[in-house]
């Protein structure tokens, strides 16, 4: 399957992997000043954006299959990575498959114990179901500040500062994109994330969490990093599970001071 992706910028190039959401939309708020010093392409995963759903099953190893795919059609080996929650999730994948170069991974999924993945779970869903329900009035109501606290307080730790056109985007692909469901699954009822022995990841790997997750929670930073321990932790102060979102500056300079 060939993924849809944008292209933008000139340089070594660094592709960036979305998490459940807006598809290559999600980088939005960072992509622009990424592209100012690297060629940025931003992909659509199976059943998001532009891509259509893959044909069989849906999960963590067939969303990285796809991702490792687009890699050798493009001709991008030993690329850098960039990926944020389920995105983050498939770029610590392909490192731990020997796949691309330098690899930084924002508030990555899949390092919960059980109770914390019933919880995520639990509350998640709610949330998706919510938005698909008021889906026509979406755009009205993150346009005000007491709407977007309401909506999105698990996903940001300042939700009330922010701006609709930064947030709507992946709102809305939380609604409509085909395979939010499925993707849900793979998560909450899929296997846990593996790591990479120290030495057998192929470039550098950064992982960064926002110190108020409430999402993917602070405390799975220590697992991935017992997992990755080739990886160096970076803390996102004031930060929820988006960090383009809560910290576009901090994001952009970290994904480029840690990527060749």
């Amino acid at each position: 399957m060939t993924l849809h992706h944008v292209r933008r910028g000139s340089g070594k190039p660094l592709v960036l992997v979305h998490g459940l959401g807006a598809g290559w939309r999600s980088w939005a708020p960072v992509m622009d000043r990424l592209a100012d010093s690297r060629e940025v392409i931003a992909v659509d995963l199976p059943g998001f954006g532009q891509t259509p759903p893959l044909a069989g099953e849906v999960s963590i190893a067939s969303l990285t299959d796809s991702v490792a795919e687009f890699l050798r059609e493009q001709g991008l080996d030993g690329v850098s990575t960039a990926g944020q929650s389920m995105g983050g999730r498939i770029v610590l994948e392909l490192a731990r498959r020997g796949v691309g170069g330098d690899t930084v991974a924002l508030d990555p999924g899949g390092f919960w114990t059980d109770r914390e993945q019933a919880l995520f779970s639990a509350t998640l869903r709610p949330s998706i179901a919510l938005v698909r329900a008021m889906r026509g009035a979406l755009p009205s109501l993150l346009g005000t500040r007491v709407g977007r606290t309401a909506l999105l307080a698990q996903l940001s730790a300042r939700p009330w500062a922010l701006a609709r056109e930064t947030v709507l985007p992946d709102v809305l692909g939380l609604a409509d994109a085909p395979s939010t469901g499925a993707a849900m699954d793979a998560l909450t009822k899929g296997p846990k994330q593996q790591g990479a022995p120290a030495g057998t990841v192929p470039g550098r790997v950064t992982i960064g969490w926002g110190r108020r997750d409430l999402v993917t929670l602070p405390g799975q930073a220590a697992r991935a990093t017992e997992l990755f321990p080739d990886a160096v932790l970076h803390w996102f102060e004031r930060c929820g599970h988006f960090p383009q979102w809560d910290a576009p500056d901090e994001a952009v300079r970290l994904i480029l001071e840690n990527t060749d």
